[in-house]
């Protein structure tokens, strides 16, 4: 099951095939979520943004909508990620998670992928290049809708439907 959150509107195709790609790579996993490195300490710093670290095996240890990790010591030897709205689950995993009561991490940062770490539960997280930008504020649907007038895929729909 792929769940596309719906603040964002420009996901490459592309991008969802890496997710289901590691789901069948490991039949053990249960959710796998995308991330992209994130460019800026204004991103870093913005609320809206939910960021990720992840321990050596790539699964996540923890996501804060505050700039995790620190960045006071060896600030450049650790990457700024960010969670994207693009998550595969298998069935099983879904189920598990609407079973789960919610979880006082979850509420505290308003991240529900927390649920599944908190009950123990392993979410691995998957690089792409490709950012998805969302839309949590006006200025973010003006930078969306001027990225969308010369985006090609959206432009290659577009034609589809009216032509």
């Amino acid at each position: 099951v792929m769940m596309i959150q719906g603040d964002e509107p420009l996901v490459d195709p592309n991008v969802l095939g890496r997710a289901v790609e590691a789901l069948r790579a490991d039949a053990k996993l249960g959710v796998v979520n995308l991330m992209t490195a994130m460019q800026s300490e204004h991103d870093f710093e913005d609320e809206n943004a939910v960021k990720v670290v992840i321990g050596r095996d790539g699964n996540a240890l923890y996501f804060s909508r505050e700039p995790i990790p620190s960045r006071k010591k060896a600030a450049s030897s650790v990457p700024m990620l960010k969670q994207l709205g693009l998550i595969a689950f298998r069935r099983d995993a879904l189920i598990a998670f609407s079973r789960l009561a919610p979880a006082p991490l979850e509420e505290i940062e308003s991240v529900d992928m927390l649920r599944f770490l908190e009950h123990g539960l392993p979410i691995r997280m998957v690089l792409t290049e490709r950012e998805s930008l969302a839309v949590d504020t006006p200025s973010d649907l003006q930078r969306v809708q001027a990225v969308m007038n010369s985006d090609q895929l959206v432009q290659s729909y577009l034609n589809a439907t009216h032509g």
